[in-house]
């Protein structure tokens, strides 16, 4: 081989002359089958022609006569994924990461495996040890948040994506893609819509996009939008089949059941089927338009169906929920003693009106309901749930795993600044306005009540209560984000130990602490909607309770709500809710008996 061979091969490459490569270098290996430049430019002429299989004979070639190469694993690896073996290329992948650890590019290519393979933990640590190498990747950091995301780290993949906007342009729709998919984990929607409608000006008829693009409408209450976005794809499935016509009549089958019309959403669904093993989604969706219909038998068996698939999917994710023993719903919130508590030192701390307005119960007791109220008053101010006292404990047990055992030790510097750590992560989720009060609703911060009251201890907050009954059916009526929240839903027995685990622990520590809490319940707020108005604009101190009497039409001039019930807010106050287990009380019967000290307890009946 003269010494212009190489020159001349790569000169074809980059002229486009791929055909003239391929020749060059076929006739460089006859003189010499292992020059490894010319191995490596013979492939890529075989991938730029679209010659997948030989190409990959030329990198198992390379492998073989250079099994020491990083590189060479990784190309190799990567073709093999390309042809479609991916147990080979798994294997192929973790020779390359073996052979040089301190190469980004193996590493996060193994780890985006592992996400294929709902290994969340594992893609991400290896995706976080490849972002540790390479911090300037916007495409290592991209699906290092796509992991964090399936691990349920919210909070660390928002670290990754925060430079995101002076990533754009990215020149990779695929990668700009995979940023809009991960803000859509993120319920970061506006911007992920934003990212799509870009790549639709490029690819005006792509459907993945589209199909992404149409559920972010839906979700934005967008729902003529939506419709538009997904018929293009319709067509083109109709023509074509396979799964873009199960997931464009999936969308069109939520459409229909936005509009209340769940005869066409059933028959959509039960049509189209669940798109693979995985789609727990599908089953949770004809459950809702079966429970319309008033199918209740048909509605616990899609349910039934639905949690199953569910359990399969998130043991992957957070196996710790899932394992033998496992509590109904864990949670690592301290709790106070009256012994303890009578130790606490009286720290200067802010008063009510400049304390955060907190909104509690367990989910689907109304919650989201009496945040959209609160909101829409201008001496209020809400935001998406955030599960801000998580985060501040968890600076605190990476301190000293003490401190959560006894707050006392907390003194007025560190009440202090773990307050300046609360208002940043705030005005990191909102655009603060600082003339109104913050209304924090986040249901389960009912579990974190001792550190709200020892940094806010003149706090009111609001207990959301509603009929136990509904309240642990509806839970299992959702698909709920959070795979703790998933995992206390996956029956309908452990449902009921989570609801009364969650409400013992909540009543215990009110005993203790006595805070100022007003119990709302729903059953009368939806009954007598001006009267419990009032009363809850006395509770906070508001002068003029009647915005919130037009919560619905404030609601409907949101661009996102984050929460399962983000379709029903927008509606003005009903009694749908009410009493509806009752349709479904041969299911509820044998979880009565677990519930009855809460029903005793909140004055509820069964015969209501």
């Amino acid at each position: 081989m003269n010494s212009e061979t190489i020159p001349s091969i790569m000169g074809a490459l980059q002229a486009g002359q791929f055909a003239l490569a391929e020749k060059l270098g076929r006739d460089a290996v006859q003189l010499n089958p292992r020059e490894e430049n010319v191995l490596i430019l013979l492939a890529l002429s075989l991938q730029y022609q679209g010659r997948p299989g030989e190409a990959l004979a030329v990198y198992a070639d390379l492998v073989r006569y250079y099994p020491l190469s990083s590189l060479h694993w990784n190309n190799y690896a990567t073709q093999l994924a390309e042809v479609g073996r991916r147990d080979e290329a798994f294997v192929a992948y973790q020779k390359a990461v073996e052979l040089d650890p301190n190469n980004a590019v193996p590493k996060a290519q193994l780890g985006l495996m592992l996400v294929e393979r709902h290994q969340y933990p594992a893609a991400r640590e290896i995706l976080l040890d490849a972002y540790a190498l390479d911090r300037e990747s916007p495409w290592i950091r991209i699906r290092a948040a796509r992991a964090c995301c399936g691990c349920q780290d919210f909070d660390g993949a928002g670290d990754l994506l925060k430079p995101w906007r002076s990533w754009i342009p990215l020149q990779d729709d695929a990668l700009q893609m995979d940023l809009a998919q991960v803000l859509t984990l993120r319920n970061d929607l506006l911007d992920a819509a934003a990212l799509l409608e870009d790549l639709l000006t490029r690819q005006p008829m792509a459907p993945e996009v589209r199909l992404l693009l149409a559920s972010l409408y839906e979700r934005l209450n967008r729902l003529d939008d939506a419709e538009a976005a997904v018929r293009p794809v319709l067509d083109l499935a109709n023509r074509t089949g396979g799964e873009l016509l199960i997931e464009a009549e999936y969308i069109l089958a939520t459409l229909a059941q936005r509009r209340g019309d769940h005869a066409s959403a059933r028959q959509l669904l039960e049509k189209c089927g669940p798109n693979g093993p995985e789609d727990d989604q599908h089953y949770f969706q004809l459950a809702a338009s079966c429970d319309k219909l008033g199918d209740v038998d048909a509605a616990m068996r899609a349910l039934k169906e639905a949690h199953s698939v569910n359990t399969r999917i998130r043991q992957h994710e957070s196996p710790e929920h899932y394992a033998p023993g496992a509590k109904a719903l864990p949670s690592d919130a301290p709790s106070v003693t009256a012994e303890q508590y009578a130790q606490w030192p009286q720290h200067i701390a802010p008063d009510a009106h400049d304390s955060p307005l907190f909104v509690v119960g367990f989910p689907r007791s109304g919650t989201t309901l009496l945040e959209q109220m609160l909101d829409a008053h201008s001496a209020l101010q809400s935001m998406d749930e955030n599960p801000f006292f998580s985060r501040l404990s968890l600076i605190l047990r990476q301190h000293d795993q003490r401190i959560l055992d006894d707050l006392s030790v907390l003194r007025q510097y560190d009440c202090d600044e773990l307050r300046k750590r609360y208002n940043t992560m705030v005005m990191e989720r909102i655009n603060r306005r600082w003339d109104a009060q913050l209304v924090d609703k986040n249901p389960l911060n009912m579990q974190w009540l001792p550190m709200i009251h020892r940094l806010f201890p003149e706090a009111k907050l609001i207990l959301a209560v509603r009929h136990p009954c509904d309240v642990v059916l509806s839970c299992y009526m959702q698909n709920f984000r959070a795979s703790v929240l998933a995992a206390a839903c996956s029956t309908l027995d452990r449902l009921a130990h989570a609801y009364v685990e969650a409400m013992t622990t909540w009543l215990e520590q009110v005993e203790v602490l006595r805070p100022n809490v007003m119990v709302s319940r729903y059953e009368d707020l939806v009954t007598d909607f001006p009267r419990q108005v009032e009363r809850l604009a006395s509770f906070i101190g508001l002068e003029d309770a009647s915005p919130m009497l037009a919560f619905d039409q404030h609601a409907r001039n949101k661009s996102f709500i984050g929460t399962p019930s983000y379709s029903q807010v927008i509606e003005p106050v009903n009694r749908k809710g009410m009493g509806r287990w009752q349709k479904y009380r041969q299911y509820l019967e044998p979880v009565l008996p677990t519930l009855e000290p809460m029903l005793r307890h909140w004055g509820y009946s069964v015969d209501e």
